[in-house]
């Protein structure tokens, strides 16, 4: 079955410096946690657009994954959505979006999974895995742009299961 992880994190940046550091995949190098040993395999120049394809190496619990995503949906400066085409997950559906808000930046990430694993795994190992990235994530994306500490009351975070549908 699958499941919704969302989080947000305001930043106190203007949206047109926030979506060009996502629209730079080696960025994900930069806020990915180093457990993760995370690596974009596809060469630069990248044109991220719909339909952009991008390699990746990572680790999980410590074996080697090549990922691959599409870019499903590329709309600058509001919204870009990446799906996986092979990898880890039996699905995963990353919608990203930016809102201009209180002089900054509100960044969305809605994603949609499901593991390839029993559900009882998928529900503690894997949603584990999911809030300590996005937590990483929003520590360095504060760090680099400022805005809430973790835990403050820009940031919300929330797990709902069965995602009945996925919004392309």
């Amino acid at each position: 079955m699958p499941r919704t992880y969302e989080t947000e994190c305001w930043l106190p940046t203007p949206i047109d410096e926030v979506f060009p550091f996502f629209a730079d995949a080696w960025n994900l190098e930069r806020i990915t946690p180093p457990f993760l040993k995370f690596e974009v395999l596809t060469p630069k120049p990248l044109e991220m657009r719909e339909g952009a394809i991008i390699d990746y190496r990572l680790r999980l619990k410590g074996f080697p994954i090549r990922w691959r995503t599409r870019i499903a949906a590329w709309e600058p400066p509001f919204r870009f959505i990446d799906t996986q085409i092979k990898g880890p997950y039996r699905l995963w559906h990353h919608e990203h979006t930016f809102e201009a808000r209180d002089g900054g930046t509100l960044c969305r990430d809605v994603v949609t999974y499901s593991y390839m694993a029993q559900p009882l795994v998928e529900s503690w190992w894997v949603r584990k895995d999911i809030e300590a990235i996005f937590a990483h994530r929003q520590k360095v994306m504060q760090e680099l742009f400022g805005g809430a500490s973790s835990g403050g009351d820009h940031q919300i975070r929330r797990e709902a299961q069965g995602a009945a549908s996925l919004p392309m």
